[in-house]
């Protein structure tokens, strides 16, 4: 097998391979995404939503490089409290697009990039900011509401992505008091967003990447389930690890198929992305993998988009997105 390992930007999906008039007629009833998700009570009601066309939802045609196709505008989303808005789950049935840009201009910005996350509308809105600390052990991203403070005391941090020594795992925070200085007062203590785990490649095959994201589950009113961990024994990694999959949740991303003719791991982004890299991604429940929880990839060289539905929030699929850039050690 070639050792390309470049998941291709417009392409087909395992559905797309064959003529669609070869295919069966399906009618079976589409799943609600919202149940996918919820960890306790009664299910959410279903609700009922117009699929736009380019939307994540779904299966269209397979798409080419050399094709042009009239892109939906995003949807209207009034940010009219930010930080509430970055923590707050996806609306059901809309996807919110993005785009992030890295700014390495300036002193070490090439080993300490800048990424900014914005809206990707008409308004250009301003969502978070994120850059990899300095002089730390391990991999530390801030994440900022404000572009040009990213200092870990100032009042706009909001979260912060940390990774393990080997650069495999990470787990996403919010802005929350450390446990070891939460005074007894557990409101306060920081709650952990997700979690994400990249497998090595320990025979140094050359192949797509294969990740795992660990999220909160959410309730039966679609809120999130607070995890206030103690201690690193008591966080998403170790709960997974463990199968305590209690009020959690675990994704995958969506496996890239073989293209004998581009010689290439290819994926179908709908027209989100347009560069090959090994960064392109797609995170799916694996009982629903046409449901695109999350999708990201190259369309400049410095510039991505990125694209999330419930029930990640914008903090936790910009600190995903930021992992995808850390170097990993036997990942490549």
């Amino acid at each position: 097998m070639s050792p390309m390992s470049l998941t291709a930007a417009t392409s087909s999906d395992e559905e797309d391979d064959s003529d669609s008039s070869t295919k069966p007629i399906r009618s079976e009833k589409k799943k609600n995404p919202a149940s996918l998700f919820q960890t306790g009570g009664d299910p959410p009601k279903e609700k009922k939503s117009k699929k736009k066309a380019g939307e994540a939802l779904g299966s269209p045609s397979p798409l080419t490089l050399q094709q042009k196709e009239e892109r939906p505008p995003s949807p209207v989303i009034e940010v009219e409290n930010l930080e509430e808005f970055v923590l707050q789950p996806a609306p059901q049935g809309v996807t919110v697009k993005c785009r992030v840009t890295r700014d390495k201009k300036g002193m070490d910005r090439g080993l300490y990039p800048t990424y900014y996350l914005h809206l990707d509308n008409d308004k250009k809105v301003f969502l978070l900011a994120g850059r990899k600390r300095k002089k730390s052990k391990t991999s530390n991203y801030l994440i900022s509401i404000d572009p040009t403070d990213l200092s870990r005391g100032g009042e706009n941090f909001i979260g912060k992505l940390r990774s393990n020594l080997m650069g495999t795992r990470f787990t996403v925070f919010d802005n929350g008091a450390n446990p070891d200085r939460a005074n007894a007062d557990w409101s306060n203590v920081r709650q952990e967003l997700s979690a994400v785990v990249y497998e090595t490649n320990v025979l140094g095959f050359k192949g797509p990447r294969k990740m795992t994201v660990i999220i909160p589950g959410m309730n039966a009113d679609c809120e999130r389930v607070p995890i206030r961990p103690r201690n690193d024994n008591d966080g998403l990694l170790m709960r997974w690890q463990n199968r305590n999959m209690d009020n959690v949740i675990e994704l995958h991303n969506k496996a890239p198929v073989w293209n004998d003719e581009t010689q290439s791991y290819v994926l179908n982004f709908h027209g989100r992305v347009t560069h090959a890299s090994v960064k392109n991604f797609q995170i799916v429940h694996s009982s629903d993998p046409d449901y695109i929880v999350m999708q990201f990839g190259r369309v400049a060289d410095d510039a991505f988009t990125m694209d999330y539905n419930y029930p990640l929030c914008a903090v936790q699929a910009f600190a995903i997105a930021l992992s995808s850039f850390d170097g990993k050690l036997a990942c490549e």
